[in-house]
């Protein structure tokens, strides 16, 4: 059972790092807020989930179990309702969401 343990941690802990990685390159590469802003709401909240799964199934201790699962519910719960505030926000604020064409004209330029 502890060989179990250690290499379901060892995956969430992989698959969660792998996910933060390619949230940061989004952030890097993708060409307006909204998209950018998609890459980090989603892969946060997909990759912090994991990388606590992962914490969780290593410790033994209650005590932090339980500190890890109230993190765990926090963010489950506050990730995607900031980048609905977030969204919100810039669309109040006047910022276009970036359409084809005008990335197609970007592009060519």
């Amino acid at each position: 059972m502890d060989l179990f343990m250690n290499i379901a941690s060892g995956i969430c802990l992989l698959v969660g790092s792998f996910l933060i990685l390619t949230g940061g390159i989004g952030l890097l590469r993708f060409p307006d807020f909204y998209t950018r802003m998609h890459a980090a709401g989603i892969t946060d909240t997909l990759a912090t989930s994991l990388v606590l799964t992962g914490l969780i199934l290593q410790n033994p201790d209650a005590l932090v179990i339980l500190k890890l699962v109230m993190i765990l519910l926090l963010t489950l719960l506050i990730s995607p309702t900031a980048s609905h505030a977030l969204a919100k926000a810039a669309i109040r604020s006047g910022l276009e969401p970036m359409v084809k064409e005008q990335k197609d004209n970007q592009e060519s330029k």
